[in-house]
């Protein structure tokens, strides 16, 4: 049987060895450790400021703490499975560096408020590094747009050839979706930024504490207002699940276009070695395993979301072991959505070379400009729902032919309709296409030389 814990006095034996094992959570939260050092250093230093203990015990409880973030830091201190728990681990070594007044530490503090502290304070530096892995990749997307803002792509509805567009256009699809991503983790992190210590077990606690004062230390914005409510809510790992699932609906989407885009049928650009991999029996192969993988650990994060959202559907107040489970689906999608930004972010910086001459003349192959051909007409007044009758009886017969619009001779645009003149050559070659979409947030090229102004100054880059 396994050594008795802390609170085991209320029983006649040890926990089972499996049971304990089964039980234990020091094999993941030990990811914790140092925001449970720096939650206590704080709780410690209260339970002095009110005289809850003495300055002098609350002294050495910090000190004693720091220690033990010391020794974690150096590899001397590393808890294992009869620990039960990060906060248990660390209490036990602090009592074994200052005496018995390491036992005080847990006055007027339950497990429930300081978990519930330890993965707050967890997650607001979390969302900050990720905040910041948006604004790397941010950057990435707004250097490649820079340079390609005359490179055409062809743009696609249904992965059917619709309009050519600005490549730098359609990168900055994808920074407008990462500014959503920063903004909405800021707003998780306001919610996040409350602190439960003090809260207790569920119902407060008998003691003077200062709530507020431990708040201030641990810079958190407030305090939970209902001690059972602050135990139990998990509304702010849900929301910050939610924003981490957007994220990677976000990287998978460019993730699949970037695994079109190096396919021998599209042939846009170029995967580089260094962010490429072979096959083990083909040896023409370069697959594209980065934007692969991101692709498939969107399940994983998307896999956390639903399960908090399950261990949470059913729980009575307040606090339930069940809650055990959510440092999990926290963690690894922590750690899912920062290697994946890094991943990404490497990819488009080094990975890979857009093909400019392939791109140019993809863009010339097909029917794309066909809306501006309506467009010609509806403005020498010809209505638009006729002109675009008109234009699709031209595309079915043209395909018929073999031809394309460029390759019609004025003679057949006139006969098609007397308001075509020589003009309508230059008005339906992709650049003019392109150029032509100046309306706000479109892909002309005024328009996107403005909208990468507006992204370096959203950003904070010049």
């Amino acid at each position: 049987m396994t050594e008795k814990q802390t609170w085991s006095q209320r029983f006649e034996s040890a926990l089972h060895p499996a049971i304990a094992r089964f039980n234990a959570s020091i094999s993941f939260d030990i990811e914790l450790i140092e925001y449970d050092i720096t939650g206590s250093q704080a709780h410690a230093k209260m339970l002095a400021h009110t005289g809850i203990i003495s300055r002098a015990e609350g002294e050495a409880l910090f000190n004693g703490l720091e220690q033990v973030r010391q020794e974690y830091r150096q590899g001397q201190f590393q808890p294992g499975v009869d620990a039960e728990d990060v906060h248990f681990a660390v209490e036990k070594r602090l009592t074994e560096i200052v005496g018995d007044v390491g036992k005080k530490l847990h006055t007027a503090r339950s497990r429930n408020d300081q978990v519930g502290t330890d993965t707050r304070l967890y997650l607001r530096d979390q969302i900050q590094q990720i905040r910041q892995q948006l604004r790397d990749w941010q950057t990435v997307l707004v250097d490649i747009a820079e340079k390609n803002v005359e490179t055409l792509i062809p743009g696609y509805t249904h992965l059917q050839r619709a309009q050519p567009v600005s490549l730098a256009h359609h990168l900055l699809a994808y920074f407008q979706m990462a500014q959503r991503d920063w903004e909405r983790l800021e707003d998780v992190y306001s919610r996040v930024n409350i602190s439960p210590l003090g809260c207790g077990a569920l119902a407060g606690t008998t003691f003077p504490i200062d709530r507020h004062y431990t708040a201030n230390l641990l810079h958190f914005d407030n305090v939970y207002a209902n001690s059972l409510d602050g135990v139990s809510d998990r509304d702010f790992a849900i929301e910050f699940l939610c924003a981490a699932s957007i994220i990677m609906v976000h990287l998978s989407r460019l993730s699949e276009e970037i695994i079109l885009w190096a396919s021998e049928e599209f042939r846009f650009i170029t995967l580089k070695d260094s962010c490429a991999t072979g096959s083990s029996i083909m040896p023409q192969k370069k697959n594209p395993d980065v934007p692969e993988l991101v692709r498939g650990k969107t399940g994983r994060v998307f896999g956390h979301l639903q399960a908090m959202l399950v261990i949470m559907k059913g729980l009575p107040l307040a606090y339930n072991k069940d809650l055990q489970e959510d440092k999990e689906c926290i963690f690894d999608s922590v750690n899912t959505v920062k290697a994946c930004l890094e991943a990404m972010t490497i990819l488009l910086q080094e990975g890979l070379e857009f093909r400019h001459q392939r791109l140019a003349t993809a863009v010339t192959e097909d029917f794309a400009n066909a809306t501006d051909v309506a467009d010609y007409l509806a403005a020498r007044g010809v209505p638009f729902r006729e002109a675009y009758n008109i234009v699709g009886k031209v595309v079915k017969t043209s395909i018929a032919a073999g031809k394309l619009l460029k390759d019609l001779q004025l003679e057949e645009w006139q006969q098609i309709h007397p308001a075509f003149a020589a003009d309508i050559y230059e008005a339906i070659t992709p650049r003019q296409v392109v150029a032509a979409r100046n309306s706000y947030g479109g892909t002309g090229f005024e328009q996107v030389r403005q909208a990468l102004v507006n992204a370096r100054t959203q950003i904070g880059v010049k």
